[in-house]
């Protein structure tokens, strides 16, 4: 009796262990679907006040498959890095950084500057 009771145990218990494995796994594939996109590390300053009208503009898309830039589409690496010159006009600028995922998902940066 004792030797089926702990057969069950071990069973329950490679059973539990082997869905947890399948739950741990369909987490980490379905990693961008729950995180989405999102625009970071971006080196602009909303509000700043600009002495260059030239202004190179980096950060990371995270998940993105298309970039925009004030409507402009831009260039992203596989790690979704990104980087592009923008030539400011004299006063108050805004500056639109839009990126959507595969799954139709967006995220959206505006930065007020003026130069």
């Amino acid at each position: 009796m004792e030797r089926i009771l702990s057969k069950k145990v071990l069973q329950i218990s490679a059973l539990s262990i082997f869905f947890l494995l399948i739950l741990i796994y369909a987490f980490f594939r379905s990693h961008d679907l729950i995180f989405g996109v999102q625009i970071k590390n971006v080196n602009l300053t909303d509000g700043a006040k600009v002495g260059d009208n030239i202004l190179k503009i980096t950060g990371n898309a995270k998940n993105a498959i298309n970039l925009t830039l004030n409507g402009r589409e831009i260039s992203i690496n596989k790690e979704g890095d990104f980087n592009e010159t923008f030539a400011l006009l004299v006063g108050y600028n805004i500056i639109n950084i839009t990126a959507k995922d595969k799954f139709g998902y967006t995220d959206e940066k505006n930065y007020k500057l003026i130069y």
